[in-house]
């Protein structure tokens, strides 16, 4: 079962890409005492991904920082990978590239996906997950070949609909 509104996001190992490579984090760091959006991709270098979710939340950036709210991306992949996307897609400082690179976080949200098919294994499905102080407010799983409610856009609404915690 994927992580519903109201469970806790799971303690795990991340590795952050940064522009001097990865750097060790974990969960609780990342999550706990925050407002989190964490949006998920198949891939980084992806067409939806690489033309439209990431250049989503790179233009909406200063809106969830104006609101307080992190915004982390994260994929099924190594950490230099996420660090030679972000640069090539000129994220501002503030949007963490998340490496989960044997996918063990996306499984510990019941979100992993089997892209075998595609010659890529077993990634995370697209969505985006917003968390106060570690716990899940919203959770929107992109169908299959879809590409909506996972958008910036789509959660800058989502969470401006929320009632408050």
């Amino acid at each position: 079962m994927s992580i519903q509104p109201g469970d806790p996001i799971p303690s795990m190992p991340l590795q952050v890409a940064t522009a001097d490579g990865a750097q060790d984090s974990d969960t609780s760091q990342l999550f706990d005492g925050k407002r989190v959006l964490l949006f998920s991709v198949p891939g980084a270098f992806t067409p939806t991904c690489s033309e439209r979710h990431l250049p989503g939340y790179v233009q909406h950036h200063d809106e969830f920082a104006k609101r307080g709210i992190a915004v982390y991306c994260l994929s099924v992949n190594d950490p230099f990978v996420m660090q030679a996307w972000g640069e090539s897609q000129h994220i501002p400082a503030g949007l963490l590239m998340l490496a989960d690179g044997n996918g063990a976080f996306t499984r510990a949200l019941g979100l992993e996906m089997d892209a075998s098919k595609f010659g890529m294994g077993v990634r995370g499905k697209r969505f985006a997950l917003y968390a106060e102080n570690g716990v899940a407010r919203a959770v929107e799983v992109e169908a299959p070949g879809e590409f909506r409610v996972s958008s910036a856009e789509a959660m800058l609404d989502t969470i401006a609909a929320l009632p408050p915690a």
